[in-house]
């Protein structure tokens, strides 16, 4: 191990940088890559490092240049583009949908897509309707593909290179408030992480208890597990133990890890910044449901944004966020 504290936005850039000096086929595309790295510096330097046959900056056009990847792709490179957010994938959403996640499945595994796509979300900054949302839920929901979320840097370099190594199509996510980029402002502190030199990889599907309790499970995603861990220290004083869960993967979604906690506390509290509605909380509710309706004492609580777009308003978004207060409040209620 090594005692580096890194970043999620560094130390994803390590992983990236490792494998592209080690495999050509690897190559990075998207708006500003070139010259600025990409808005959360995860190809910084590499422009001039690779050359702009490696690192090309696209015109503004996600549906031309993400449909470009997908045939790379196809054709046997990896291409890794670089989103910037989530809000955007609607204008590019067909050739996701119905290629790069479908082709290797209809083809019988002749023609694989190896490809990674990057893309940041959430809210939190007054970005406003069309640059806050987290939409995690709809990629999430397309068959095919592997979708991945880290919360914290360890996790962010050893998933990244899990990504890079995979020979099928993996959308890998971040939340804008954990890169830890400079114009975002100061890091949180438990998105940093020791990070080893070498390369090593984190396995997708299994989930990471990030504080360990007895008596409420809470879950999370990205930015809503720093939430949760906030929470949970509220919650120690008033003499309640909180379990936080980080999801980490969400497809593949570990089932039987969710399950593991709400069985040894038999309490939930589903946290996430995804709309209430049609999404992962209801999911991870269902998990449990499903499998075991023992495991609960009470009925579980979920603790989301609701159904509706984000406000420009600072006070109306720190409203609206399923912020450490609201999270409290609702294991509070289940132990009421």
């Amino acid at each position: 191990m090594s005692d580096r504290i890194l970043t999620m936005s560094r130390a994803g850039r390590e992983a990236l940088d490792w494998e592209m000096e080690r495999r050509p086929e690897i190559f990075c595309m998207g708006e500003d890559v070139f010259k600025f790295g990409g808005i959360f510096g995860t190809m910084d330097g590499f422009g001039a490092k690779y050359g702009p046959e490696r690192v090309i900056s696209t015109p503004i056009s996600e549906t031309g240049f993400i449909g470009m990847a997908v045939g790379a792709a196809m054709a046997g490179m990896h291409p890794v583009v670089d989103l910037a957010y989530i809000d955007f994938i609607g204008v590019c959403y067909n050739v996701l949908l119905n290629t790069a996640s479908k082709t290797h499945y209809m083809s019988g595994g002749a023609v694989k897509v190896p490809m990674t796509l990057l893309i940041g979300t959430g809210g939190g900054y007054n970005n406003a309707a069309q640059h806050s949302q987290c939409l995690h839920a709809t990629v999430a929901h397309i068959p095919g593909a592997k979708v991945v979320y880290p919360s914290n840097a360890y996790d962010a370099k050893g998933m990244l290179h899990t990504a890079l190594r995979d020979e099928n199509f993996v959308i890998f996510l971040t939340h804008k408030g954990t890169a830890g980029v400079g114009w975002m402002g100061t890091p949180i502190r438990t998105t940093l992480s020791e990070v080893p030199i070498e390369p090593y990889t984190v396995p997708f599907g299994k989930v990471r208890i990030c504080r360990a309790g007895t008596d409420v499970t809470i879950t999370g995603l990205g930015m809503s597990v720093h939430e949760a861990l906030k929470a949970a220290d509220a919650l120690e004083k008033d003499g309640i133990s909180a379990e936080v869960v980080d999801l980490r993967s969400l497809s593949p979604l570990d089932r039987d890890g969710i399950l593991e906690s709400v069985a040894k506390t038999g309490r939930l509290v589903v946290t996430d910044e995804d709309y209430l509605s049609f999404g992962v909380s209801g999911e991870v509710i269902a998990t449990v449901v499903e499998r075991d309706l023992s495991a609960l004492r009470k009925p579980p609580i979920r603790v989301t944004t609701p159904d509706i777009p984000i406000p420009f308003s600072r006070p109306l978004e720190q409203a609206i966020l399923p912020l450490a207060g609201r999270i409290a409040e609702a294991a509070r209620r289940l132990m009421a």
